[in-house]
């Protein structure tokens, strides 16, 4: 559904851990790195990227929105939401079934040190 998604941050770079880290438990890799620009995917498909803010102002972390990663299996759910608390995250939401949701929905929420707030999710019954 999605070509890319950004992220803002104010330094991007003090973010490069963090998300290298932490979209490497769901297979999400760097795509490229540029200065004050951190991006993960591939060419050809989805993607997310860090950035500063277009407009140059300050970054603020949106109310009501989050950008949810489709992780592969549970583990990698609870991979995700370990990974970010351990480099600065803060939890919104432990991993576990969200049943009112659909009946196999597994996800965990965090955010990240900049305040923007991340999900990890499966769909799948198997774990």
């Amino acid at each position: 559904m999605f070509s890319h998604v950004t992220i803002g941050a104010d330094e991007p770079e003090k973010l490069e851990a963090f998300y290298d880290t932490v979209l490497a438990t769901l297979g999400i890799v760097p795509f490229f790195k540029l200065p004050g620009t951190l991006s993960y995917g591939t060419a050809a498909g989805p993607k997310v990227f860090v950035l500063k803010p277009f407009n140059g102002e300050a970054h603020v972390p949106g109310n009501g929105g989050h950008v949810a990663f489709l992780a592969p299996d549970r583990a990698s759910v609870d991979a995700f939401h370990a990974r970010a608390l351990e480099l600065g995250g803060t939890s919104e939401g432990a991993p576990g079934l969200r049943p009112h949701y659909h009946p196999n929905y597994y996800g965990a929420y965090v955010r990240d040190p900049a305040g923007n707030k991340l999900q990890a999710v499966c769909h799948s019954k198997k774990g």
